[in-house]
């Protein structure tokens, strides 16, 4: 990948329903060459979908709330298995710092979210959690 490459991904990312000639614009090059480009970073791999973003007020009754994990030992891939196949983590990061892991939770109430915390809880490999309740998203980017 190059620098054109790189800024057509930073304009995708922004908003992936931008029209071929503006980021031919854009880039500078021809729509040719954009067209090109993208089915080529989608050729590879590198572009593996597109998808919308909501407003995070868009779904009042959806609870989401981060949890970071500790792990013990040498348990990592054991816990990242064991997570993913939880209906309640929408997604889940590798850190560095105090918390091995982080997970984005959501949860249609909270009793719900009671439920997949107790059962990520219960993980094997998992020696303790925090949990925060996201209220408020203030930027999107």
């Amino acid at each position: 990948m190059d620098a054109t490459d790189q800024q057509l991904l930073s304009f995708l990312r922004k908003n992936a329903r931008t029209s071929i000639a503006t980021l031919a614009q854009k880039l500078g090059v021809s729509r040719g060459t954009v067209t090109n480009r993208i089915t080529r970073l989608e050729d590879a791999g590198i572009i593996v979908g597109y998808t919308v973003r909501l407003r995070p007020d868009t779904e009042p009754n959806e609870i989401r709330a981060w949890m970071s994990i500790a792990v013990e030992g040498n348990e990592t891939r054991a816990v990242i298995s064991n997570l993913l196949g939880e209906p309640g983590v929408a997604s889940l990061h590798d850190t560095n710092g105090r918390w091995d892991l982080l997970a984005e939770l959501r949860a249609a109430n909270l009793s719900e979210l009671s439920q997949v915390l107790e059962r990520i809880r219960l993980v094997r490999g998992i020696s303790s959690t925090e949990t925060s309740i996201h209220l408020q998203t203030y930027r999107l980017s």
